[in-house]
């Protein structure tokens, strides 16, 4: 079967053949907000989607190249080769997309272990997990807000992994022990707070996004906080606290020679 050309389609169905090979992959960024939140689709919220986002296991690191070679897919050798045990890149020449695979850690402006997380839901990474993946983006843009106010709209936040609900403890738990990932996340929530009244949701939309927001925002707040997170708290701002990934490239294929006789990466 060829590479379908709905991102959201195609993404179900690499899900669903990784499945029947004992292949553990689950969605995340913005195609997840489309599965997991129904006002993603919806008036303003809605969005574009371009690249599709997995989390996967680094022990099936073999597995997962080839099943996205043979999905019609064509890997970005160099990249693949050095980074592999991490983080793989796949190409859809056709549709001109790609698919980035993060292998047991998510590391961007903050890093994330969701080695033992991955098995909570079956497409997605956990709702919780999800809405840190968007808070941690220190350069956060109108699209990231879309998918943060989406959650907010369709889930309430609880103290565990309930089904369809965001697990604030779980989130107020990794704050607590990293003072820099409080500072960005809490930071975005405010950000959230600041915009909800942009987007075009009704008055009790807009009211019950504040309300999870405040009520995740507590959360943070409350949870004990490490000693290391106080050592650094005493710093601040005056170190920088996150770290900022570079700029994805644009989808080439790496078996392919470039103009100035490169690989593509």
């Amino acid at each position: 079967m060829s590479i379908l050309e709905s991102p959201t389609d195609e993404a179900k169905r690499i899900i669903e053949v990784a499945q029947q090979r004992k292949i553990t992959l689950r969605l995340f960024g913005g195609v997840s907000f489309f599965f997991r939140c129904p006002s993603a689709k919806h008036r303003s919220l809605q969005r574009n989607y371009v690249d599709v986002d997995f989390m996967g296991h680094a022990k099936q690191s073999k597995e997962i190249k080839q099943l996205f070679v043979e999905l019609g897919y064509v890997p970005r050798d160099r990249f693949n080769a050095m980074q592999g045990y991490r983080r793989l890149i796949f190409n859809d020449i056709e549709h001109q997309r790609r698919v980035d695979i993060f292998l047991d850690v998510f590391e961007m402006c903050h890093k994330f272990n969701f080695k033992d997380r991955l098995e909570i839901d079956q497409y997605t990474i956990s709702l919780a997990d999800m809405l840190a993946t968007k808070l941690q983006i220190v350069e956060i843009n109108q699209k990231d807000l879309k998918d943060i106010v989406s959650m907010f709209v369709d889930h309430d936040v609880s103290s565990g992994d309930v089904p369809e609900a965001i697990n604030g403890a779980y989130l107020a738990k990794l704050c607590g022990g990293e003072w820099g990932l409080y500072k960005t996340l809490t930071m975005n929530l405010d950000r959230v707070l600041k915009v909800v009244n942009e987007f075009e949701l009704s008055d009790p939309e807009k009211a019950l996004v504040t309300e999870r927001v405040n009520k995740l925002r507590k959360m943070i707040e409350d949870a004990p906080k490490s000693t290391g997170w106080k050592m650094r708290a005493r710093v601040g701002e005056r170190v920088q606290w996150y770290e900022l990934p570079e700029a994805d490239k644009e989808v080439v294929d790496s078996r392919v020679s470039t103009e100035n006789g490169t690989r593509g990466t």
